[in-house]
């Protein structure tokens, strides 16, 4: 084949399989998936695997997980999880404060405020002990007896009387968005974390939960890097219409209304490289593949 048949034709198969690319068409080669530098977590309560400690990280590894995020303080043994994490590679990047909803920071009782500050010292203590980064923290809850204000400055009061120990123990407190009538635009969460003027806080944003009532690539933007971690769930806006508010999550990774693909842009754009932790029903091992499964086509969007 002469030089120039040799540039033809080889311009001539680019333009073919330029081609088929855009029409969707397979090639030989399995489609290339987007590489992102993001890891996946599974919440320690989803694994429905029967057994011990070993045997529901042994699980999670199998199913292709990267790492467990656990709930602190909890009755589990410590040195047992420890081995467990170590004898199977996972890693636990994070704890999510246990009693951040019974004993709020917010609640106009101040010994309540002040057991929700002991258990967030706990949180704090066991995720360095885990060899953690964050502590996921619902901050205050609004309701019809604690005013919009006062969750404000009760909430930030009380966490500042931590943020020593924070220090020392270089754990980082990760505010997540919650429905708790609280931090209801990501122009608001910002100021609330940046008011603390210290690095020791951050956002655990909750992808899902912002469906209902905003667009999440919104509030990634607007956050930008005082993200910390990410919770990853769907929601429909569909199924709420239809079945109720809560009934809004009762639907599968992918078959929602978040816009996974804004999503990951949004997160490619403030260069987000962290952990994502799913947040639904979890169940045995074969549910765990299908979540984890999902997750990898999530982050491929």
């Amino acid at each position: 084949m002469g030089q120039t048949s040799r540039r033809v034709f080889l311009g001539g198969s680019a333009a073919l399989a330029s081609a088929a690319m855009l029409r969707g068409a397979p090639l030989d080669a399995e489609p290339v998936m987007k590489k992102r530098e993001l890891k996946k977590a599974v919440k320690y309560g989803m694994i429905g695997v029967p057994g011990t400690v070993m045997d529901k990280f042994k699980a999670a590894r199998e199913a292709g997980f990267d790492g467990i995020e656990m709930d602190a303080p909890s009755n589990l043994d410590k040195d047992e999880v420890l081995r467990a994490r170590d004898a199977t590679g996972l890693v636990i990047p994070g704890v999510v404060d246990s009693i951040h909803w019974s004993k709020t920071l917010s609640d106009a009782d101040p010994k309540v405020r002040e057991a929700g500050l002991e258990g967030l010292r706990a949180a704090l203590r066991d995720c360095k002990t885990y060899g953690g980064t964050t502590v996921l923290l619902v901050p205050a809850v609004v309701n019809k007896n604690v005013t919009y204000a006062d969750a404000y400055r009760r909430s930030q009061d009380e966490i500042r009387k931590v943020l020593p120990l924070a220090r020392e123990l270089g754990i980082k407190i990760a505010i997540e968005n919650v429905w708790n009538h609280f931090l209801l635009s990501p122009v608001e969460a910002a100021r609330y974390i940046d008011e603390f003027e210290s690095p020791m806080i951050g956002m655990h944003f909750d992808v899902g939960n912002i469906v209902n009532y905003g667009w999440p690539e919104h509030w990634i933007a607007a956050l930008d890097k005082r993200i910390l971690k990410l919770d990853i769930k769907e929601f429909s806006r569909a199924k709420r219409d239809k079945e109720g508010l809560w009934k809004g999550f009762s639907v599968e990774l992918l078959e929602g209304d978040c816009d996974w693909p804004a999503v990951m842009k949004a997160l490619d754009a403030i260069g987000y490289k962290g952990w994502g932790c799913l947040e639904v029903p979890g169940g045995d091992l074969a549910r765990l593949k299908f979540l984890s499964e999902r997750l990898d086509r999530i982050y491929a969007s």
